[in-house]
């Protein structure tokens, strides 16, 4: 267990979103949701979600600003003086909140200096959180309360299985090539899909190796699960691996990435070639 108050205030804030999105979740007939700017979709959900984490994060004791997806927009120039900041996603897989299959998350992340350091990921509908603190650990939360640390794994000497996840929504040419490209290094390559930021949260439990995310996603929607990987053993890493880092540009666009959970593993020397 974690001594940490903040951490434990996080999770108390990531609860009570999630009791809001699961308010949505459970009306009768189809989810309402609309269009942003973006093309992506936003629901009541979203919306109430945010409301709540946002003024429980101000009402903190450390005044620090705060990114939210849902929030409104803040001139870069502004947002690139942060040296720290709450980087939030109040409803992450809202797609798959709207198909009612219980992949998605609750997710808010503090940034230093570029770093994502402290992370929660919470799970409405199965009452689970993951959360970590850099050079603190990473735990996972039950429903019931009871807690367990986590660690990446490490692959066998053997080279023999890896694991990779997927996202549900996005698959491409480039995903098949390093399927291709671990085919000739290990004797299996397992593959699995799943919604939201709970592709990483699997890395960081030891579910996982492998996931590479070749496909658009913002800051926000893997700062809170990648401060957990972190805080576990692990790492993301854009396709030159070079590691992610945050606030570092105009757009809050991330760069394609690949999350590993063995960091000590040469996958540099077996993937660079599909991004040559």
């Amino acid at each position: 267990m974690w001594n940490d108050d903040l951490l434990t205030k996080l999770l108390e804030i990531a609860r009570k979103a999630g009791s809001e999105i699961l308010g949505v979740y459970a009306q009768d007939g189809e989810i309402d949701f609309t269009f942003k700017e973006d093309n992506s979709p936003v629901t009541e959900a979203d919306r109430r979600a945010n409301s709540v984490i946002t003024e429980q994060l101000e009402g903190l004791t450390e005044e620090i600003p705060i990114l939210s997806e849902e929030s409104d927009q803040i001139a870069s120039k502004t947002r690139l003086s942060w040296t720290k900041y709450w980087l939030v996603d109040p409803l992450d897989g809202t797609k798959e909140f709207i198909n009612r299959n219980g992949e998605f998350t609750v997710n808010i992340a503090r940034v230093r200096n570029g770093v994502s350091d402290i992370g929660i990921v919470h799970v409405p509908v199965t009452g689970v959180t993951y959360l970590g603190k850099l050079g603190t650990g990473a735990w996972k939360v039950a429903s019931d309360g009871s807690t367990t640390p986590i660690r990446t794994s490490k692959l066998g000497g053997d080279d023999s299985i890896v694991r990779v996840v997927t996202s549900r929504s996005h698959r491409g040419v480039f995903l098949d090539k390093i399927v291709e490209a671990l085919s000739a290094k290990f004797d299996s390559v397992e593959v699995s899909s799943m919604g939201s930021s709970l592709k990483l949260c699997l890395l960081a439990e030891g579910k996982a190796d492998i996931y590479p995310r070749l496909a658009p996603t913002c800051e926000w929607d893997t700062g809170a699960a990648h401060a957990v990987l972190l805080a576990a053993g692990g790492n993301i890493f854009d396709t030159s691996f070079q590691m992610l880092r945050y606030n570092q540009r105009l757009e809050l666009l991330n760069p394609y990435f690949i999350a590993l959970g063995d960091t000590d593993y040469a996958w540099e020397e077996v993937l660079s070639p599909v991004f040559a």
